[in-house]
């Protein structure tokens, strides 16, 4: 009697399980979201990171809001031989020539943030387009070099977001680790952040203006380096053909 009550326990469970399925899979497909489920997506993605077995890794910084901290970034740069991205976004841009042109001069790569920093998933194809013509060329204006890499503000996109860039030769770029530093964590907590997620191929985030940022910096560089790590430009470290991204945004090289 006991058995039989157990195989009946377990029939019951396995059809509820079997039901369960059939409408997770079932709503999934009525939604479109199955693809991404099962790993299916045909969404475009940006580039989060780099697959590769080299120990390279690309450090960037947003810039959009001010300069106090700039100059001391770039002092550790130059003094630990490191080359960057920064993103800027035009009006910053427009607002702090001599930065952009500081940064260039240093071998930095910057590329573009957008215009007026919105949320650029909102936007119209045409007004897309606009924000990264329009920032591009404030820094090629000053700067004479091509911008080849691309941040949308927020972190947000879509398709239209990344077909506009393509278009424009622009690789759109995300990150796969995050300093966190405009939360104002202290040096020490982004410090711990980054050499804790760091592996071959990441683009890590930082912000120019973080307020603990240039005292993190020397240690992050410091403890990479003695992991075995170099330092490279966005723009360096990027597969610039036959490439395809992976589901979590990992750029692989098409053998």
């Amino acid at each position: 009697m006991f058995f039989a009550v157990l195989k009946k326990k377990s029939f019951i469970i396995a059809i509820c399980l079997l039901l369960a399925f059939i409408v997770t899979v079932s709503t999934l497909s009525f939604t479109g979201a199955y693809r991404v489920f099962y790993g299916l997506s045909i969404k475009k993605l940006p580039i989060y990171s780099v697959k590769t077995e080299e120990k390279k890794v690309a450090i960037s910084f947003d810039c959009a809001w001010g300069v106090d901290y700039t100059d001391k970034l770039l002092e550790i740069m130059e003094s630990e031989n490191v080359k960057c991205t920064f993103f800027a976004v035009e009006f910053w841009t427009v607002k702090h020539p001599e930065y952009i042109k500081k940064i260039s001069d240093a071998g930095h790569e910057i590329g573009t943030h957008s215009a007026t920093h919105p949320h650029m998933s909102k936007l119209s194809a045409k007004a897309i387009n606009k924000e990264l013509m329009s920032s591009v060329k404030a820094i090629t204006d000053i700067t004479e070099k091509k911008v080849e890499v691309f941040r949308a503000p927020f972190g947000e996109y879509n398709d239209t977001v990344i077909e506009e860039a393509e278009k424009l030769g622009l690789y759109t770029i995300q990150w796969d680790v995050d300093s966190l530093d405009w939360k104002d964590l202290s040096a020490a907590e982004i410090e711990k952040r980054i050499t804790e997620r760091v592996k071959c191929g990441s683009i890590v985030l930082f912000h120019n203006q973080g307020l603990h940022t240039a005292e993190a910096l020397p240690k992050i560089i410091k403890a990479l380096k003695n992991d075995g790590y170099t330092f490279v430009r966005i723009g360096d470290l990027i597969y610039r053909e036959g490439y395809s991204i992976n589901s979590l945004g990992e750029q692989i090289k098409n053998v």
